[in-house]
């Protein structure tokens, strides 16, 4: 039987940009408030001297660990669901701070097309654009409305970057000036340009001079080491909830995290939450932690599967179309939308191995903004980036084509090359589809025997036309770059979703939206259902966009922490009004 604790103002899921942000936030306005992590703690001391690709690249040391808990995949609802065992793009974080402990600090925004996808789109061309089994709908919020929190969420991490001269408008500059432009960066951007395009050097989280946040804590300059993308960063140079909001939270004297603690269940008595029922992993005691707010800020998964396994809300239907969590599943999948094409020099050699997790620069002149729909034959958009990360002789020992994967030719083409080539990658906007889904699985379960989430998902030929413009696009600016030899994947009518597809940068699952029959939460992330429950992070984008999530994920956090914050002053109720009045609380 589970240890009923003494109740707090707010509990929280997670410790993550989303779970930090709202700790934070809340703290500082003297509420008293526990944090749950499943992982172990951690700090920037922990990561002194773990510059190691075999041990966090390779080996994922920093994420999930698929023998507690993993998930299951299949295409379509006749087929058997096989569980996840290897990593591969499957980089959700564990641990104190979470994924954004080992994120590469690249932090965009999304367009105002973006939040009011179904009208804009509608206006435009016609409600018959739309086809009938894509569940695209507008989110409830504005970019207008987002982008004060949009703001604040770059003065808290200190992003670096420029305008985006094809972007939405903004009330200030980036805290600080873009970082530094490599050789490559600098080859890709005047390529870009002779091309017609509009380059801009990527908005990043690692700054390369000490910047002092709103917070008044310190993120130190970034030295360009190359191990921030799966890694912690030990100079304390990469923006991540441990050197900013967590850091923030705990000076308050009113934040505890827990760490080792699994949450379970969301405990409820069908109208309201009153806690959370977690497992110590390290004792296997059961605790429940009653609280008057109660927030889910974990990954999209674990936030859609909490939910599923507490019964709160109506499960997704695939047959027939109704019920809501699990519903528009979407994400940059790993072997369609996050591959890249790879160009070869001869007579140009770059330093490849130094680099940050944001060094890099892009083009959107390919978002949906820009484009003809009815034209192009996708809905969306996509971006092409250079990323100069630094290059690791693992995973980045590249070669062309036909060379042998071992012997003297291998050995020579890998020394030759290591500093002659740059990857050009992308990311697409991934729309929702009927078919795409999450729920429990009947067969498999994890290591305190719950279900495992399901992933249904199956590529449409609206994800393949997207991608495979994008894939011609990188290949045609490392043409005018000068490659000599340029080689990328293909994808074909059989390119498929598999386990490998999975990605950190996944979504949906709790939407968001102003209709109560089409939405989990509002535009706070507050369960329509259960008004003291908010349920923060990509969980609630009813798409993904075509840049990178943690800039909307970070604004929507700050959203959210602000409604919590009047939800508990004003002694609750609904924070926006639902359409539906029949299924307001």
């Amino acid at each position: 039987m589970a240890k009923k604790l003494d109740k707090v103002d707010v509990v929280i899921i997670g410790s993550g940009w989303s779970g930090g942000i709202v700790a934070a936030e809340l703290a500082k306005k003297g509420y008293q408030v526990v944090g749950l992590e499943r992982g172990k703690d951690q700090s920037i001391e922990d990561f002194i001297g773990a510059k190691d690709e075999l041990r966090y690249t390779r080996r994922s040391e920093m994420t999930q660990d698929l023998t507690i808990e993993s998930f299951t995949v299949r295409n379509t609802l006749d087929e058997s669901a096989i569980p996840i065992r290897g990593k591969a793009g499957f980089n959700i974080g564990t641990n104190t701070g979470g994924m954004s402990a080992h994120w590469t600090g690249v932090t965009f925004r999304w367009l105002p097309f973006d939040f009011e996808i179904k009208s804009k789109l509608i206006e435009k061309y016609g409600k018959d654009i739309i086809p009938k089994d894509m569940t695209i709908q507008d989110w409830g919020i504005t970019y207008d409305e987002l982008e004060k929190y949009y703001d604040q969420f770059e003065k808290t991490a200190g992003v670096a970057g420029e305008d985006n001269p094809l972007g939405p408008e903004r009330s200030d500059e980036y805290p600080n000036p873009p970082v530094k432009e490599t050789p490559s960066v600098q080859l890709f951007q005047e390529a870009a340009k002779e091309l017609g395009y509009h380059p801009y050097r990527l908005p990043s989280a690692n700054a390369d001079q000490d910047y002092e946040n709103p917070d008044g804590e310190t993120i130190n300059a970034c030295v360009y080491c190359a191990f921030c993308t799966l890694h912690g960063c030990d100079f304390g140079a990469k923006a991540d909830p441990i050197v900013t909001v967590l850091k923030t939270a705990k000076k308050t004297n009113n934040y505890e995290l827990r760490n080792a603690a699994y949450a379970k269940r969301i405990l409820h008595d069908g109208e309201r939450a009153t806690g959370v029922l977690y497992v110590d992993t390290e004792t296997g005691e059961e605790y429940e932690q009653p609280a008057d707010l109660v927030v889910s800020a974990a990954f999209t998964f674990t936030n859609t599967k909490l939910l599923l396994l507490s019964e709160i809300g109506e499960p997704y239907d695939v047959k027939t179309g109704k019920g809501i969590i699990g519903k528009n599943y979407t994400g940059h999948h790993t072997n369609i939308g996050l591959i890249g094409a790879t160009g070869f020099f001869e007579d140009k050699k770059f330093n490849n191995f130094a680099g940050a997790g944001a060094l890099g620069a892009t083009i959107d002149d390919y978002n949906p903004e820009q484009l003809d729909h009815l034209e192009e034959g996708f809905l969306h958009g996509y971006e092409v980036y250079i990323l100069q990360e630094g290059n690791p002789p693992i995973s980045g020992n590249n070669v062309p084509e036909g060379t042998p994967l071992w012997g003297k030719e291998f050995k020579e083409k890998s020394l030759h090359y290591a500093n002659r080539q740059i990857t050009l990658a992308h990311q697409y906007g991934s729309l929702p589809w009927n078919h795409n889904f999450l729920d429990l699985d009947p067969n498999y379960t994890d290591a305190f025997g719950d279900p495992l989430l399901r992933i249904t998902c199956k590529y449409t030929d609206h994800d393949r036309n997207i991608n495979r413009q994008a894939l011609e696009t990188s290949k045609e600016i490392l043409e005018q770059m000068g490659a000599d030899i340029i080689q990328a994947p293909e994808i074909t009518d059989e390119t498929e979703f598999s386990g490998a597809d999975v990605e950190a940068h996944s979504a949906g699952g709790v939407i968001m939206g102003e209709d109560a029959e089409t939405s989990a939460v509002n535009s706070y992330s507050q369960m329509w259902d259960m008004e003291n429950l908010f349920v923060v992070g990509a969980s609630s984008f009813p798409h993904f966009g075509h840049h990178n999530p943690t800039g909307t994920v970070g604004a929507m956090a700050y959203r959210a922490a602000e409604g919590m914050i009047k939800y508990l002053e004003e002694g609750g109720g609904l924070l926006v009004e639902a359409k539906d009045e029949s299924r307001t609380v």
